[in-house]
């Protein structure tokens, strides 16, 4: 009801009318899907995990004075799970929007009929990315791409919040009937 999709004149400019409507039609799967939703529900529920572990943190500094043998390790693992939660909260709070991005993809190849439209306008934005890698900009804005803007090691996948640009393709095209 109260959505909006920005197309940027780059991508006008990089893709043809097939691919526009391929990049269009994942994003209106988004929406169709209640991705926004689901994802700000992962966000809140990661945000409530680092609050408690926040919380825990103090707990344990706060009982690290205690002589009583019996709570150091207590201390210790409240200590070792404050700092895990957080991580583990953050790591499925990306796989989530991982999966969003695939059903996205999927959903917007049959509102079209074309996958192959999505996976052509994928491996062009792949590529501009990768000989344009993005200068000065923030990792907290890479859910507002179609495609990770930022390259990195297995950690930085580790924390994307988008799939492997080619897994995308090669599912796109599955569905097309192409094999590879």
């Amino acid at each position: 009801k109260h959505s909006s999709i920005a197309v940027t004149r780059g991508l006008l400019n990089l893709l043809n009318p097939e691919e526009i409507e391929g990049v269009i039609s994942h994003e209106i799967s988004h929406i169709k899907n209640r991705d926004i939703l689901i994802s700000t529900i992962a966000a809140t529920i990661a945000g409530a995990i680092m609050t408690i572990a926040y919380w825990a943190r103090w707990a344990a500094f706060l009982g690290a004075g205690t002589s009583d043998e019996d709570s150091a390790g207590g201390v210790l693992g409240l200590l070792f799970l404050s700092i895990l939660a957080p991580i583990a909260a953050l790591i499925v709070q990306l796989a989530i929007s991982r999966t969003r991005e695939y059903g996205a993809d999927a959903t917007g190849a049959n509102l079209t009929g074309n996958p192959l439209s999505l996976a052509s306008a994928l491996e062009k934005i792949e590529g501009w990315a990768r000989r344009r890698p993005l200068a000065g900009v923030s990792p907290s804005t890479a859910h507002l791409f179609i495609v990770n803007p930022f390259r990195g090691d297995w950690l930085m996948r580790l924390f994307s919040t988008h799939p492997p640009t080619e897994e995308r393709i090669r599912r796109l095209r599955e569905m097309a009937g192409m094999v590879y």
